[in-house]
């Protein structure tokens, strides 16, 4: 599995970014898709989760402002963030999580930086 994760970039504060990433490798529908992030010198925290029934799950600090979306066509995932707040700064990484073995695959990361 190979995952390439694109749409970080420097935005102000309150505006909006949206990040892709895109599956290969193996079928997509057999993965839950998930979103984390880590700040410099942070650990790296659960984002959102998008599973393979199209629920979608988020963590309390980005709930009502960040939305997770998955495309079984295109094997895509995506993260629409909105109303982004300088603490929404750190390098985001798209993951696939197996449903039959939960081994995880890691995309490469992508900075997002929020400016106050």
């Amino acid at each position: 599995v190979q995952l390439q994760a694109s749409g970080g970039g420097l935005v102000q504060a309150g505006g909006s970014l949206r990040l892709s990433c895109l599956f290969s490798g193996d079928i997509f529908s057999s993965y839950v898709m998930n979103w984390y992030r880590q700040n410099p010198g942070g650990q790296r925290e659960f984002i959102a989760a998008a599973t393979i029934h199209g629920i979608a799950n988020y963590a309390d600090s980005v709930q009502g402002r960040f939305i997770i979306s998955r495309d079984d066509v295109k094997n895509t995932v995506t993260l629409q963030m909105n109303g982004l707040k300088p603490e929404d700064t750190a390098v985001y990484y798209c993951n696939a999580k197996s449903r039959y073995t939960n081994k995880d695959t890691w995309g490469q990361g992508t900075l997002v930086t929020v400016s106050s």
